[in-house]
């Protein structure tokens, strides 16, 4: 009796301990995606907590030219969020563009810990983060991995993250988009943060976006998040006084959640590869004159939000204007700063390998590289008969098929592109349609 009270007591506090560990359940991987794991290290300068890194492989791709990295915050909810960011349909659709991996990291960060230990990437994760390209290389077969560009996306601590990559390897990031989160050149009272002394003639050649809502410090001066826009003023002022190509680009609607940011980031990045990338995988990465951008004056609050113009003929304080690689991205900031109503003209591709097996119909679908997936209609003979979803999936800005989570990764479980016709009559033979619709309400053809 005693021996089967103590194996009850043992098998319950394993339940409990696995439903206690918010990191123990990440959506199952098979080709086209990829996994590595590494153990928390007690060595000092390694990397102090667990990490998974999570890879999806563009289809037809024989060498891949980067690596698209999309890194979650600091805190347990925001790491955990990191398990889906592989999975994006809108990145992938970015990835698949230039012929990129998409990477998503989740560091195992416990409560109350201290984020810093991540998020610094001298504290490790810079190091763990390119030995997982090294094991992904020989995982995958794409031996190239290991000296491919990266594009580097990263919110609130996750900016912190992708910032110091750009300081410590500006040779190897194409472009980095800093949510909320930027790494500092000063120490500050009170904040455990170790600043960084200097920036590298190299890092002044990267593309760099500093973004943030306007709840962070921007317009609403109070609260907790009111610390982001003095650090954002800070590092946009070094980085551009010595010269770097970098941008400010707020969010009028939000705080730190990530709201609509990627109609304007996914558009930035794409544009900044574009320009980039070589064209032969394993070439240096092309380097930028900022003369051939445009340029604007960086916006304070309250003040009204100019045209950007061509560089060659702006004719305010260059050390306080910001960088923009193309027309079209000029254009796309200014939208996004007034409202976040980035446009997009172009419909989402069609649905592909739609399949009927009884009253169940599958498909595939790409997302809209400008404005992602928002919903599916079900067509039968040539009447809608469903909307999946049926209610949006995201309560902080645009609804979008697979939901998004407040660090811009889509929710768990994963939506199924996969709808059941209830109403479907036994023996009756019917065709089927399926229609994608982007966030902006345009429909593939």
């Amino acid at each position: 009796m005693r021996c089967l009270l103590l194996l009850l007591l043992l098998s319950t506090t394993a339940i409990a301990q696995e439903k206690e560990n918010p990191y123990s359940d990440p959506v199952p991987v098979a080709s086209p995606y990829y996994r590595v794991r590494y153990e928390a290290s007690t060595k000092e300068g390694e990397l102090q907590f667990p990490v998974t890194y999570t890879m999806w492989l563009p289809e037809g791709v024989d060498k891949l030219r980067g690596v698209i990295v999309h890194q979650h915050g600091c805190g347990v909810g925001s790491c955990r969020s990191g398990q889906t960011g592989a999975f994006d349909l809108h990145w992938q659709a970015l990835a698949q563009k230039h012929g990129c991996a998409l990477l998503s990291p989740v560091y195992e960060q416990p409560e109350a810990a201290n984020c810093q230990l991540w998020c610094d990437p001298r504290n490790g994760s810079s190091d763990a983060f390119q030995k997982g390209l090294a094991d992904f290389a020989k995982q995958t077969g794409h031996t190239e991995l290991t000296s491919v560009p990266w594009a580097i996306w990263g919110h609130s601590g996750g900016g912190h993250w992708c910032g110091g990559m750009v300081l410590l390897h500006p040779e190897k990031v194409a472009a980095a988009w800093l949510r909320s989160g930027v790494p500092l050149f000063e120490e500050k009272e009170g904040r455990n943060i170790v600043a960084y002394e200097n920036v590298p003639a190299a890092a002044l050649g990267v593309p760099v976006m500093c973004n943030l809502g306007t709840q962070e410090g921007y317009s609403v001066k109070e609260g907790r998040f009111s610390g982001v826009w003095p650090g954002v003023q800070a590092f946009f002022g070094k980085m551009r006084e010595e010269g770097g190509l970098v941008s400010v680009s707020v969010d009028p609607l939000t705080s730190h959640q990530c709201g609509n940011q990627r109609y304007l980031a996914i558009p930035w990045l794409d544009a900044c590869l574009t320009l980039r990338l070589p064209k032969e995988s394993g070439r240096p990465l092309n380097e930028l004159d900022e003369s051939e951008g445009l340029l604007v004056a960086l916006p304070m609050p309250g003040s009204e939000i100019e045209s950007p113009v061509a560089a060659k003929r702006f004719a305010g304080d260059k050390s306080k204007s910001i960088w923009l690689p193309t027309n079209e991205i000029a254009q796309a900031w200014v939208q996004y700063m007034q409202n976040t109503e980035v446009t997009d003209n172009t419909p989402p591709p069609a649905p592909t390998q739609v399949k009927v097996e009884g009253n169940v119909i599958t498909w595939d679908a790409a997302a809209d590289l400008e404005s992602g997936l928002a919903s599916f209609t079900i067509m039968r003979d040539g009447k809608p008969i469903a909307t999946l979803p049926e209610k949006s999936r995201n309560p902080f800005g645009r609804s979008i098929f697979q939901g998004l989570q407040y660090s811009d990764t889509p929710i768990q479980p994963l939506v199924e592109m996969k709808y059941l016709d209830e109403t479907a009559e036994s023996g009756k033979s019917y065709k089927y349609e399926v229609i994608a619709e982007n966030t902006v309400g345009l429909k593939s053809k």
